[in-house]
């Protein structure tokens, strides 16, 4: 995926999150949904999530490498996808 189609791909995921936020704090201001109602499964994280963070802590000049290698693995493709969520939360704090 070009850098191009990924940083448009990430716009559009930040307007229809934001276009979700606003939507789900006029219905709890009105009162038309319980706060209860709000707590739902989280997003399934994709390989193409997992990617993107990855590719942004490379430039920042991070070692994902060995990021990679904690999860026992030395490439994206080798970890599975039950643990993508706890590798976005590690790199998160590389």
């Amino acid at each position: 995926m070009s850098k191009i189609k990924l940083a448009l791909s990430v716009v559009e995921d930040l307007r229809t999150l934001a276009i979700s936020i606003e939507t789900l704090a006029k219905a709890l201001l009105e009162g038309e949904m319980p706060v209860a109602a709000v707590i739902t499964k989280p997003k399934e994280v994709t390989l193409e999530d997992v990617r993107a963070l990855l590719t942004a802590k490379k430039r920042e000049g991070k070692s994902v490498t060995e990021l990679l290698n904690k999860f026992g693995a030395s490439k994206l493709t080798d970890i599975d996808p039950v643990r993508y969520s706890d590798l976005l939360e590690a790199a998160g704090e590389i």
